[in-house]
């Protein structure tokens, strides 16, 4: 099969690093390379720099490309690094380009930003940047509730390198459709919205989930997707129970903390600053203290 590596690094831990800044607001690259040291001795083998939880959208291009070379040159042959790519399809191809003349075996093509998006143009979108690297494995982030799976068949017929996708649509029950009509074993499915959805979409044919809460507690989520894999429901849900909450943090007020939790606690633990960029912003006083009784009570 091809892209084996690759498929198989899709079907585990998905992390997304966090991108510490220093007090002038530049990328704190030590910092940030303690941080993937960190994951990558808790036993992580997939990282995405360039995420969501890395502030994807609030960095500018040459700090994207620092992004990538410190994770490659920090990794090396430790974990498969998945580069995440986007915005329009010139600066996503010179992105994807970046990272494969890097050494990177994938990359995450982040959903489309603008305001009307067709089926047939979110297709030529993907096209463009998957053609352009044919040499990498490719995933799309779907967020898109009105996209069928048929486009994402279409699709693979014309990029063989799409390979896996991250599905990140809030609904169970529409990801089991989805997949399915795109082809259950033709694709890695991702659970996209990590730890609290990673259950159902598991039973519904999902093999790996990404996860921000993995730079706090990498052995939490690895414990998680252990039981999963085995078929160990029980035990799973057990580690739900485990994150609820920290989760719950990031996930109110439409994700707004979705990033600030984890640097929070990550600052609790003293491993980063807390500082994120507007439009996030970091946690009120009266909030930090649960962060840090969460992220001390892991026992890391």
């Amino acid at each position: 099969m091809a892209f084996e590596t690759q498929r198989a690094a899709l079907a585990d831990v998905v992390a997304i690093p966090v991108t510490p800044f220093a007090e002038d607001g530049s990328v704190e690259q030590d910092t940030y390379r303690a941080l993937l040291r960190r994951l990558l001795d808790g036993g992580i083998t997939t990282l995405t720099p360039n995420g969501n939880t890395g502030e994807f959208y609030a960095l500018t291009p040459e700090e994207r490309r620092l992004v990538t070379e410190l994770t490659i040159d920090e990794t090396g042959e430790r974990a498969v690094v998945l580069v995440g790519v986007g915005h329009d399809i010139p600066t996503a191809v010179a992105s994807a380009r970046h990272a494969r003349d890097l050494g990177a075996q994938m990359v995450m093509v982040h959903q489309p930003v603008h305001p009307y998006v067709s089926q047939a143009g979110w297709v030529d979108y993907h096209r463009a940047i998957a053609q352009a690297v044919p040499e990498l494995g490719v995933v799309p982030y779907i967020r898109n509730a009105q996209l069928p799976g048929a486009r994402l068949a279409e699709l693979a017929d014309a990029c063989p390198n799409v390979i896996g996708v991250k599905y990140a649509v809030p609904d169970a029950a529409r990801f089991a459709a989805f997949a399915r009509d795109a082809g259950l074993e033709r694709f890695v499915w991702v659970a996209g919205l990590a730890e609290p959805y990673a259950p159902s979409y598991f039973s519904a044919g999902a093999t790996g989930f990404t996860s921000g809460l993995v730079n706090v507690a990498p052995a939490v989520s690895l414990n998680m997707i252990e039981a999963l894999r085995s078929g160990d429901y029980p035990a799973a849900m057990k580690v739900w129970e485990q994150i609820r909450r920290f989760e719950e943090l990031r996930a109110d007020s439409g994700s707004a903390n979705n990033v600030t939790v984890v640097k929070e606690a990550l600052a609790s633990l003293g491993l980063c600053r807390r500082e994120v960029r507007p439009p996030s912003r970091q946690l009120p006083e009266s909030e930090r203290a649960e962060v840090a009784a969460i992220a001390a009570g892991w026992s890391i």
